[in-house]
């Protein structure tokens, strides 16, 4: 027989036991589905880890204070200044800019609001280096900085925070820690950098912040911005040795400062979502193979129902070969009907987990196709043993089968 008529025996015989059929597909629609949502929310929770990983920008280096034991208790030890960031400026190789922070949690009211949030004291160039927009109105100024102004800047969820809008509250008046704050700006929506939700930060004056609010000249944090191109191992060293220097730490002594590439922190992130993706599609798969062993036990039982038909098929001058070949094709017609099915459905759960609880999923082509390919080789293996324990059956036995 030609393959197309192979194709359509197959078809028919799949419609003449519908019901049976649909059951005999469950497993493999159920194994498909699975495997297309579960690449889905592995994907997606891998992508937002990148999203993070581009909320970086170009890469910074962070520096912070080192730690020190005190009645067995970690703390830090308070050693950044402003002349860290001088000097940093002025004598590093690698740089392209430098900014610096001081921060602390606060309470902020504005009206009958109050929430509390994380105020950062920052670097007039701080929007440059973190890669930060505005949305609306201005940024702080080097000028904001040296008349040591109460104004501050917010994230872009810190007004929904107060229960205001942002455009209300430009031009408006705060409190931080009791203190009378004017609303200058609104930065544009960042998202999660790190460990930190960046849009429920507040920006006010380095300065301000230091005199003003946490009455500290230290500093808890240099962002420092490699120049493009420079090797993030370079720029390290290259930091290590400046900071070295203008804190007068002799050869063979630690460091009493730490020099951190956040990338690192979120690349493992990265690789463990690769690891939960793989994982979870796994799992998913040894639903396939239940499904395929489901698919086996039946194409046993229409080999054994079907014996008489086998014999007389021979015995009318079938080859071997086109029994196998129709048997195996009834297998992957049954795997590729469930694997399309699956495949929408799986598709459909992706979005609906989207829509409906607003998890990030991502359905890849990719995914789509290793299913679908899958599923085919499902029925193939599967398949075969049925298919050859028809082929090989013995047409004068198969003639007297009741």
């Amino acid at each position: 027989m030609l393959l197309g008529e192979l194709i359509a025996v197959a078809l028919q015989s799949v419609r003449a036991n519908l019901f049976r059929s649909i059951l005999t597909m469950l497993g493999i629609i159920i194994g498909v589905a699975s495997v297309i949502t579960m690449r889905a929310v592995g994907e997606g929770a891998q992508g937002a880890v990148d999203d993070q990983i581009e909320a970086l920008g170009a890469g910074l280096l962070s520096i912070r204070s080192g730690q020190v034991m005190h009645q067995g208790v970690s703390q830090s030890s308070d050693t950044l200044t402003l002349d860290d960031v001088a000097a940093l400026a002025r004598d590093s190789r690698t740089l392209a800019a430098v900014t610096a922070e001081r921060s602390g949690m606060e309470q902020f009211k504005y009206g009958a609001e109050n929430a509390n949030l994380r105020v950062v004291g920052a670097s007039d160039n701080f929007m440059e280096v973190q890669s930060y927009e505005l949305d609306i109105g201005r940024a702080l100024t080097a000028a904001d900085n040296a008349a040591k102004r109460a104004v501050v800047v917010l994230g872009s969820k810190v007004p929904e925070k107060l229960g205001q809008d942002a455009d209300a509250m430009l031009g408006q008046t705060l409190y931080i820690r009791g203190l009378a704050f004017d609303v200058i700006g609104v930065l544009r929506e960042k998202g999660t950098s790190g460990f930190r939700n960046v849009d429920e930060q507040a920006w006010v004056p380095l300065d301000t912040a230091r005199f003003r609010l946490f009455g500290t000249e230290t500093l808890d944090l240099i962002s420092a911005k490699p120049i493009r191109g420079v090797p993030m191992q370079k720029a390290i060293i290259d930091v290590e040795r400046v900071m070295r220097r203008e804190h007068r730490i002799p050869p063979g002594k630690d460091n009493d400062f730490t020099i951190q590439d956040p990338r690192q922190f979120l690349e493992f992130q990265q690789r463990a979502a690769g690891i939960f993706a793989a994982l979870l599609a796994s799992i998913a798969s040894i639903t396939l193979i239940v499904g395929g062993i489901g698919i086996m036990n039946i194409m046993l039982v229409t080999v054994t129902e079907r014996t008489r038909e086998i014999g007389i098929r021979m015995a009318l001058g079938a080859s071997r070969s086109s029994i196998l070949v129709q048997f195996l094709i009834e297998a992957m017609i049954l795997c590729l009907l469930g694997g399309t099915i699956g495949i929408l459905l799986g598709t459909g759960f992706a979005y609906g987990l989207t829509r409906l609880l607003s998890w990030k999923t991502t359905v890849s082509v990719t995914a789509i196709g290793l299913a679908f390919l899958f599923s085919a080789g499902v029925g193939l293996l599967f398949g075969l043993w049925p298919a050859r324990k028809a082929a090989r059956m013995d047409p004068i036995t198969a003639l007297r089968y009741e």
